[in-house]
């Protein structure tokens, strides 16, 4: 059995978005008490502090800090784009506690003490730009995880995985130029939110490094998996990252109300399993893990067990 850490933070409960369908059940769903039976010996670990703010400056602008922490203390509203709502004070606390749960999450990987770490918090985060607020995300937690790994740890040569059903267009900004950080995204195409055409490669020094797999609606899983395995997974092996990191978005599955792919749990175990073979051979098993979307709560809560389960074989 690999010993798996599983971060989940009571502040996740406190981001109130009311009905909006990236709510609050999303996170009673995946208590630890909630998987239990589909998860034997969960191993729930508590995040620590990391001076959240400082990291997450390192990968946004400080004005953009600033004006989500603005709006959170006004009260319930909206954050730069009616797609992104905010219950208060709380939803700031929660953004801030879903980066120190990635950061937790990085630590326990990077010095052995836990072989690979999932962190079921929210809101999620691959949507959100430098210096903009989008999708149901306020600050880009994976992309801070990145960072930390390499400034923190050391880990300079990266790769991140989206797998959720919308491109993760704020992590491809944030690595557009970057040759150390290889960015992979599967997704349906075109939908929202707009972005990650094939053509869409990176620039500059980071020009091949992103690798996007633009998908049909009503692409069926067998599609999804063979174009995963033909081309993600080769791609981040040439990469030859230290550590991988997955946009573990659950919004692909053939229930969720939001996407149009057919995806099931099986699918998704199927790729978490070939993702944690690769990051045995290449970089000592390092892997981190996030959760992003997943709107039916009965197929989040099953996709993230089987994934949960695929990481501690």
């Amino acid at each position: 059995m690999s010993r798996t850490a599983y971060y989940w933070d009571e502040a996740s409960l406190r981001h109130d978005t009311g009905d909006f369908i990236e709510g609050i059940p999303r996170a009673e769903v995946l208590r630890p008490e909630a998987l239990a039976g589909r998860v034997p010996g969960l191993d729930r670990r508590p995040a620590r502090p990391h001076g959240a703010e400082e990291w997450v400056l390192r990968v946004h602008e400080r004005r953009h800090l600033e004006r989500v922490r603005q709006a959170c203390a006004q009260g319930p509203g909206l954050v730069d784009n009616p797609d992104t709502p905010v219950g208060g004070p709380g939803s700031f606390a929660a953004a801030l506690a879903a980066v120190d749960a990635a950061l937790s999450a990085a630590d326990a990987v990077a010095a052995g003490e836990a072989d690979n770490a999932f962190c079921a918090v929210r809101p999620p985060g691959h949507h959100a730009l430098p210096d903009y607020s989008m999708g149901f995300c306020l600050f880009a937690t994976i992309s801070i995880a990145a960072r930390y790994l390499q400034e923190r740890h050391g880990l300079r040569r990266l790769a991140i995985v989206d797998w959720d059903v919308h491109h993760g267009n704020g992590t491809q900004a944030v690595f557009w130029r970057d040759p150390d950080v290889f960015f992979a995204s599967l997704h349906q195409y075109p939908f929202y939110p707009g972005t990650g055409a094939a053509h869409e490669r990176g620039e500059g020094p980071g020009e091949g490094t992103i690798l996007n797999i633009p998908l049909p609606a009503g692409t069926p899983e067998e599609v999804f998996l063979a174009r995963f395995e033909a081309e993600v997974l080769p791609a981040v092996e040439n990469h030859a990252p230290e550590a991988i990191l997955i946009s573990a978005g659950f919004d692909a599955h053939r229930s969720d109300p939001l996407g149009g792919l057919r995806m099931t749990e099986a699918g998704f175990a199927r790729m978490t399993r070939q993702i944690k073979a690769l990051a045995a051979r290449r970089c000592a098993g390092r892997l981190v893990s996030l959760l992003e979307g997943g709107y039916n709560l009965d197929a989040l809560q099953a996709s993230v067990a089987a994934h949960l389960e695929a990481l501690a074989e």
